[in-house]
């Protein structure tokens, strides 16, 4: 396993590591903070607390698992330590773009709408939104990511939702 081969000295297996989780996680943390800057910091903050602390990783086999919630926690931080500046959310455009049948250029209006929307959520409806349905977890793995109750995720992911759809009717019927 490669994490008793990093935890036996081998410092250049957690290569392999990064290498396997770094464009997934890349991704939702692109989506989380809205820019590449914050994103790439958070990342490397994670994967670095990660190497520091691997030896506190209860499961090596579910070092993935435990190195996503390292990157929610550093999400949050750097999301809150930037504040609400202006941000332009970076969206999965092959789940955009399948969501619509449109003309190329409708569909970039489209998803400019749906970015806007998604930032206009609260922090802790979209982390929960993104969760859901990008990185599609399930609630139970949510859970134990964020610290946050099942129940509690339930109704982030329901509010967001709502709040998406009103959100975007307001633009459709404008």
């Amino acid at each position: 396993m490669i994490v008793e081969r990093v935890l036996r000295g081998n410092a250049e297996a957690f290569g392999v590591l990064v290498e396997r989780y770094r464009d997934r996680y890349a991704r939702y943390a692109l989506h989380m903070l809205g820019n590449r800057e914050d994103a790439e910091e958070a990342l490397q903050d994670a994967f670095t607390r990660a190497y520091r602390s691997l030896s506190r990783c209860d499961d090596p086999e579910r070092f993935g698992a435990w190195l996503f919630r390292i990157l929610v926690n550093r999400c949050r931080t750097v999301g809150a330590r930037r504040g609400r500046r202006a941000k332009t959310f970076v969206s999965d455009e092959t789940a955009l773009l399948s969501a619509s049948e449109d003309h190329p250029a409708e569909q970039g209006a489209w998803r400019e709408e749906i970015d806007r929307a998604l930032q206009r959520l609260r922090p802790e409806q979209r982390e929960a939104f993104l969760l859901k349905y990008v990185e599609e977890l399930g609630y139970d793995e949510m859970s134990r990511l964020t610290g946050v109750g099942v129940s509690a995720l339930k109704m982030r992911v329901m509010r967001a939702c709502d709040r998406l759809r009103e959100l975007l009717s307001e633009v459709h019927s404008a």
